[in-house]
């Protein structure tokens, strides 16, 4: 604070002829004395009169609140009423964004500016360093105020894998009361942490928390418990402090530590301003009295009175040679954060006066009424000056949002240095966001790195972490220790049987050269010469009467278009490909279109033929062949536009399929559109549907033209086929699917062939002597 005010009043380009001032009050760690503290500051000087300033050029410009964050929240309860500025060099608590204090009508936020990053970038980076160690099983000891709480509830640990022993909570102990009243919370935190098996402890604390710490290492040792065996994790609200009691005691206690700090950086002629202070030459700075006589142990002249066995301070006392646990020459974090605020203050001070010259004209002295002003102004100022993040947290440059990673190394003489051993970025790329130097790290002389292992179970009646590893699921493989979620091979691989690591899938499809591929080959070639076969007897019968009757063009249409369904199975056998895949279900759908066309036709055929035979029928004028011809063709034509619009606006295509089958990567043929493919489907659906219902309803005909009995056969043996297609197709995955549907295609078709075509063969070839007009006219009796 001292330097940054004479830096500011030396600088002649920053409030030329003004000349910065400061007040120091103690809160003495307490709200009362944080109450007392801002009372005093608005009270006349030496008298305790709140609110009775009449001179506003007394009041201060700003005010500079820290280091603890609950006790600043009692100093906005007063200061934002009367809206001065207040700049916080502590964290943003939960307060500011829910105000605790009941009554207060302000908001925190317009008065307030805090010199502190993000808490959340603090929190996400002490995450990073525990997983980055692997430190999956640590011990918690918080604040017993309400930041404490909150991290203990908010910092998730659980969900990144990292599991607490025990969360504590650590007691004030900023005075030797403080120690006596707590003395047995202390000791019981001390028998948690030190027979813990967590030898990681992440502190949350602030400003006294390292206090409270050193008693616990005296308690320690005398309970002879190895203090060296932990490492402490501290947050960046801590800072090094101590009790006059303290001064001789050790610090081994925090000997390998790691802290995070803010950005902080040397600042050119601190250390020369540090070294030149001497209480002789400055009277009048109370605050450097106190200090020196409580730093050096001695009393300086004008104090002697009543003690004269104590040492008086002779000025040339060096703050050079005290240990660094009583002071620190260096500019730590805390201190860079107040600096900046101070510098904060001034700027804004700069820009309003000059604003001010420029805008108004020196008249007759009117040059003093232009440094009058008020608290309030100063506050859109700051805002302007100062750069600041999206959770209204302010910074000079913007290298200040992150972290320093401290690792603190003692020594006997009671002194310490921190080592800077790595940053948290947290506007870095993933992954990046932390950087750590682990070879620069100095560890504790006992410190044992272990982290929970994955065989451990549970011991029974104390809450561990540790856990039993469960069998990933099926397709899922983890190859990490202490994870908590197994992950999936790419889509090309598959997990191995140890499910720690994923080999390549097997390219495969219904091949010729396999046993499947070459059974379905034999029935399809042995079906196909069966209705050649089949096809020649009719040719060659062709004038016989039972030929002639059951219209001869239509049944070698319906032959034709079996002997195909036959072999356009054979396209989908074989590697697929691009016409292999348009040929498929688009040839089968217009095979099967006509084949059941034709059985519509010679079903339709057969019942005219019936009703053709009653007196005066008119239906004779529409016996012939121009009406199974236009059945046959209106119903192909249907199902050629349906495979037509298919094949222009969504085609199938070779497709490889990755996640059906666990092992192998199918290749196979992709319908492209299921639209279109219900459509093809639903259109022969609707064609066996109608014939299997007039060829029912004409079973009852004379014998004489009982064709319609075989198509009622058939059609069932059809329609049963597809029907036990369905389920069998939605449960059988791979390439085995092909097989599905070829077997559904030969059945079906050499269903048709036998039922409607087998009694005809065996009257032509067995019984030839059925095969006349007197037998086919002859009704029954």
């Amino acid at each position: 604070m001292a330097f940054a005010v004479m830096e500011t009043n030396e600088n002649q380009q920053l409030l030329p002829n003004v000349t910065l001032g400061f007040h120091i009050y103690n809160n003495g760690y307490s709200g009362t004395g944080s109450y007392l503290a801002a009372m005093e500051l608005l009270s006349r000087r030496h008298r305790f009169t709140p609110n009775y300033k009449c001179n506003s050029e007394n009041l201060p410009a700003a005010v500079i609140v820290g280091p603890n964050a609950d006790y600043s929240l009692d100093l906005a309860t007063v200061f934002c009423i009367y809206k001065m500025s207040q700049v916080r060099y502590v964290y943003k608590t939960q307060g500011f964004n829910n105000p605790l204090k009941p009554g207060l009508s302000c908001e925190f936020d317009i008065y307030f500016h805090h010199m502190f990053p993000n808490i959340g970038y603090q929190y996400e980076g002490l995450v990073q360093l525990l997983l980055h160690f692997n430190w999956l099983w640590i011990g918690v000891v918080s604040m017993t105020d309400d930041t404490g709480e909150w991290f203990a509830q908010n910092v998730l640990f659980a969900q990144k894998g990292i599991c607490h022993h025990f969360i504590k909570k650590l007691p004030l102990t900023a005075f030797l009361s403080d120690v006596m009243s707590s003395q047995l919370e202390i000791l019981d935190i001390i028998k948690v942490v030190f027979k813990s098996t967590a030898n990681v402890v992440v502190v949350h604390g602030e400003i006294h928390a390292i206090m409270t710490m050193w008693w616990m290492e005296i308690y320690a040792e005398q309970l002879d418990m190895q203090i060296s065996t932990k490492v402490w994790v501290m947050t960046a609200q801590m800072e090094f402090s101590s009790l006059p009691i303290q001064r001789g005691w050790g610090i081994h206690f925090l000997h390998g530590a790691i802290s995070f700090t803010v950005h902080s950086k040397a600042l050119s002629g601190f250390k020369h301003f540090l070294q030149t202070r001497n209480p002789v030459l400055e009277k009048e700075d109370k605050f450097l009295w106190a200090f020196w006589e409580e730093a050096f142990n001695c009393f300086l002249s004008d104090r002697l009175l009543g003690k004269k066995d104590k040492t008086p301070c002779t000025g040339n006392e060096k703050l050079e040679t005290l240990p660094a646990s009583v002071f620190e020459m260096s500019m730590t974090s805390h201190s860079y954060s107040v600096y900046n605020a101070v510098c904060a203050v001034a700027h804004a001070l700069q820009a309003m006066y000059s604003s001010r010259f420029k805008r108004t004209p020196v008249l007759n002295g009117a040059r003093k009424e232009l440094w009058k002003r008020h608290p309030w102004q100063v506050i859109s100022l700051m805002h302007k000056i100062l750069l600041h993040d999206q959770y209204n947290n302010f910074f000079f440059t913007k290298s200040e949002v992150g972290f320093d990673i401290i690792n603190w190394v003692t020594f006997p003489n009671k002194s310490f240095v921190r080592i800077k051993i790595g940053t948290t970025e947290p506007q870095a790329l993933t992954g990046r966001k932390l950087t750590i130097q682990d070879d620069s790290i100095v560890w504790p002389s006992i410190f044992k790195q272990v982290s929970s292992l994955p065989d451990k179970r549970k011991k029974e009646g104390e809450t561990f972490c540790c856990y039993d590893c469960i069998p990933c699921p099926e397709g899922k493989i983890s190859n990490l220790t202490d994870t908590d979620k197994c992950f999936d091979c790419p889509g090309y691989q598959y997990p191995n049987d140890d499910k720690d690591g994923c080999l390549p899938k097997e390219i495969t499809f219904l091949s010729f050269g396999e046993p499947l591929g070459i059974i379905v080959t034999v029935f399809a070639l042995k079906f196909s010469l069966i209705t050649v076969f089949i096809l020649g007897i009719f040719m060659k019968y062709k004038d016989t009467p039972i030929v002639k009757a059951n219209n001869k063009d239509i049944t070698y249409i319906l032959l034709v278009s079996l002997l195909l369904s036959f072999l356009c199975v054979l396209l989908f056998i074989g590697r697929p490909g691009k016409v292999a895949c348009l040929l498929q279900l688009t040839a089968f759908g217009m095979i099967f279109s006509v084949a059941l066309s034709s059985i519509l036709a010679k079903t339709i055929t057969v019942i005219l033929a019936f009703v053709a035979t009653k007196p005066g029928s008119r239906v004779r004028q529409w016996m012939g062949k121009r009406l199974a011809y236009s059945i046959v063709l209106s119903c192909s034509f249907f199902q050629a536009t349906i495979c037509s619009i298919w094949l222009i606006t969504s085609p199938p295509f070779p497709d490889l399929d990755m996640y059906s089958v666990a092992q192998t990567i199918v290749f196979k043929c992709n319908e492209g559109s299921s639209g279109m493919l219900y459509a093809l489907l639903g259109f022969l659906g609707f064609l066996a549907l109608v014939s299997l219902t007039l060829a029912f309803l004409a079973r009852k005909l004379p014998d004489s033209f009982n064709e319609a009995k075989f198509i009622t056969f058939s059609m069932l043996v059809f329609c049963s086929v597809w029907l036990c297609f369905i389920p069998t197709y939605l449960s059988t995955k791979g390439k085995n699917m092909v097989a599905v549907e070829i077997f559904s295609i030969l059945a079906s078709s050499f269903g048709l062939l036998g039922c409607i075509f087998s009694p005809k063969c065996y009257i032509i070839l067995m019984k030839p002597e059925l095969n006349t007009k007197e037998q086919l006219t002859k009704r029954r009796n």
